[in-house]
């Protein structure tokens, strides 16, 4: 059975923030100049939304641009800020609040909003379709498809109905290629296409190693006396210090008496005993954070990587035949804590770049370089360029001094430091042997704030079709595991937040189990093995979680 194929002039694999974004306004363009432009959103998710995991408050200011009526049109934006908090935590019992002067001025957050990007992004597909895109949920992009000349011709998606054993069920249906003048890639963080592209075409070449942290989130129902709609918290410090790790926690009074919290652990950690899961259980224990937990209900939980290098790392975006978008690239302001803004922002901006190029008929170019101009004369290249220190500071110096270093950077000097720090160290070999690394043994849940993680993925409404072959991939299984670890050292082990990885011993000695059912595609795995010997490819379509609000 062959495949069959559809031509469009734009596909746009991933119907995310930059995704949607850039679909919306290739159409506006169109309209606005009189183009008949056809565009297709695929996406691996059973709907929109569903694998949209994020903190989240949305700066608005891409959002204003795009649909500058966007209140009258219902826009789910429903919750101001009213208050902004930030914590040094200095123990398990201890914080300090620091005063407003004390935060560097991009992390503020007035005028902006608490949301569910889940629900932003099922609203943005609303107006794309009412703009005339077509969106389809339930297809994975699984690979890239190539011209002769080695130009991207668009994207093929993955087949259904194969066994584990790579055979055809009953059910097979071949993958369907969609083919386009122009492919735009937004994934979201460590998209497997676009870690392929990124490679094919060298777009990383000179510039510093991506960055990565992982989120893990849980929405909680709390006592309505407890709640105060719009307030903000965040946090540094304990527990992740305890362990020479750096991130932040965070916690959000959404609508409806929710409460979204998290804690961002940055991958860039060197003991292979720390488990990003447990610290975000010891994290909610936390007084500041207990005391809103106690008595009330977990509704959700899920995690998600977060590109976090910034500028330094930002790949080349353009190449013969697409774009690379978002978080796929990796536009994330880590100082302001917010990707969602800047991934918009670029997909907007590929949108012009698309527009012009299509106007041209046949002489239209393969490779949209002036996507890179019209970035680099944009707020977004501003943005992200003055926050360019972050990473290096806070990798190099610790959270304390780090954050210190960012401040002056962010508040005396606005970003315009007459030098970059750079960090080329990417956070898969920052891992230390077992043998140099402090034990870390952590307590067992409570069952009332914290969890185990089986009981955690049950909330995420995770699921795979199981008779498929498994989308946790080894380059080489004779090399299954970190042969520098003990058994229950191994860092898969500690740093997946689904409970895919497991040592299990029997007669034949050690074997290295994955659990693919539990998956809720976050792409740790993908980044922080030390052996880069974990690949993560798309499971068959409609796999994975299904956030309803996240």
């Amino acid at each position: 059975m062959e495949r069959e194929s559809m031509e469009f002039d734009v596909v746009v694999v991933g119907a995310g923030p930059a995704g949607l974004s850039a679909a919306c306004r290739i159409m506006q363009l169109a309209q606005e100049k009189e183009q008949e432009i056809t565009v297709c959103v695929v996406e691996k998710g059973s709907e929109v939304g569903a694998h949209i995991l994020s903190g989240a408050v949305l700066e608005p200011r891409a959002l204003n641009e795009l649909f500058p009526q966007w209140q009258e049109q219902g826009a789910p934006l429903n919750t101001r800020v009213t208050g902004d908090t930030f914590y040094l935590y200095t123990s398990a019992t201890g914080a300090i609040t620091l005063p407003n002067f004390m935060i560097p001025k991009p992390t503020h957050n007035e005028g902006n909003y608490i949301v569910s990007m889940g629900n932003v992004c099922r609203w943005l597909a609303e107006q794309a379709e009412g703009l005339g895109v077509e969106v389809y949920p339930g297809f994975a992009a699984a690979e890239v498809l190539f011209h002769e000349d080695g130009s991207v011709k668009g994207i093929a998606t993955g087949d259904m109905g194969i066994s584990a054993e790579g055979e055809h069920k009953d059910s097979y249906m071949p993958g369907m290629e969609l083919h386009a003048k122009y492919t735009l890639f937004a994934e979201g963080c460590r998209g497997h296409l676009g870690k392929q592209l990124i490679e094919k075409f060298g777009l990383a070449d000179g510039k510093d190693a991506q960055h990565y942290g992982i989120g893990i989130k849980e929405i909680w129902e709390i006592d309505p006396a407890k709640h105060e709609e719009g307030r903000v918290e965040h946090g540094l410090g304990w527990p992740l210090s305890e362990n020479g790790a750096t991130g932040g926690g965070f916690l959000y009074h959404a609508e409806n008496n929710q409460v979204y919290l998290g804690l961002i652990t940055d991958l860039s950690y060197d003991n292979p005993y720390l488990s990003p899961y447990e610290e975000f259980q010891r994290w909610k224990h936390h007084p500041t954070v207990s005391k809103y937990l106690e008595g009330a209900t977990r509704i959700a939980y899920g995690a998600r990587a977060i590109t976090k290098g910034g500028f330094n790392s930002l790949p080349k975006m353009h190449f013969p035949g697409g774009l690379l978008i978002g978080c796929d690239a990796g536009t994330l302001n880590s100082v302001k804590i917010k990707g969602n803004h800047t991934a918009m922002k670029s997909g907007m901006l590929a949108a012009e770049a698309v527009v012009e190029a299509i106007g041209q008929g046949d002489s239209r170019p393969a490779d949209l370089a002036s996507y890179a101009s019209k970035v680099e004369n944009s707020w977004l290249h501003e943005e992200l360029y003055s926050t360019r220190n972050f990473s290096g500071f806070m990798h190099k110096f610790g959270f304390l001094i780090g954050s210190a270093l960012v401040w002056i950077d962010q508040n005396i000097f606005r970003g315009k430091l007459p030098f970059t720090v750079h960090d080329t160290k990417p956070d898969y070999a920052a891992l230390k042997p077992a043998s140099d690394s402090k034990q870390i043994t952590y307590p067992k849940p409570d069952n009332k704030i914290s969890f185990d993680r089986l009981s955690s993925v049950f909330l995420s409404n995770t699921n795979h079709e199981e008779d498929q072959p498994c989308h946790l991939t080894l380059k080489d299984p004779s090399v299954p595991m970190e042969v520098n670890y003990p058994k229950w050292a191994e860092p898969a082990q500690r740093y997946c937040p689904a409970g895919v990885y497991e040592v299990v011993e029997d007669e034949n000695g050690k074997r290295f189990q994955i659990n693919g059912q539990n998956c809720v595609h976050c792409k740790t795995c993908d980044i922080k093995d030390p052996s880069q010997n974990i690949v993560w490819v798309t499971p068959e379509g409609f796999g994975g979680p299904n956030y309803p609000n996240m």
